[in-house]
């Protein structure tokens, strides 16, 4: 399985970004999907979630902002990011496939590491 990142640079605040994840070796349309992301100093924390029936579940900080989606043709999850602010810089990672069961509002809230697997990540950095 192979999660591949891009997307990631530097942007303005108030500014948009998009973020992709493209997927390889994994039953795409059965997985629930995921990004977290790091910031400096900071522990990895859950940003949004999209489950298999596509149910989303978004971060406190993220929710109105940023929109998570997947296209389970091309096998690619994204995550739409709008009026970004410096808190927001990190590295964004994808994340793929929660345990049978899971409840994608709890693994996000508090930011569960219960992902099978990850990729490397992309830098977002927000900045004026």
């Amino acid at each position: 399985v192979k999660l591949v990142e891009s997307g990631g640079t530097l942007v303005q605040p108030g500014g948009s970004l998009r973020l992709s994840c493209a997927t390889s070796g994994l039953a795409f349309e059965e997985s629930d999907m995921a990004w977290f992301r790091q910031g400096p100093g900071k522990q990895r924390e859950g940003v949004a979630i999209i489950d298999m029936w596509r149910t989303t579940a978004y971060a406190d900080s993220v929710k109105g902002r940023f929109a998570i989606s997947r296209d389970n043709a091309k096998k690619v999850l994204y995550l739409q990011m709008n009026d970004l602010a410096p808190e927001d810089s990190g590295m964004y990672y994808c994340a793929a496939e929660l345990p049978h069961g899971a409840d994608i509002r709890v693994v996000v809230s508090q930011s569960l590491q219960l992902f099978r697997y990850w990729g490397q990540g992309t830098q977002v950095t927000v900045s004026s």
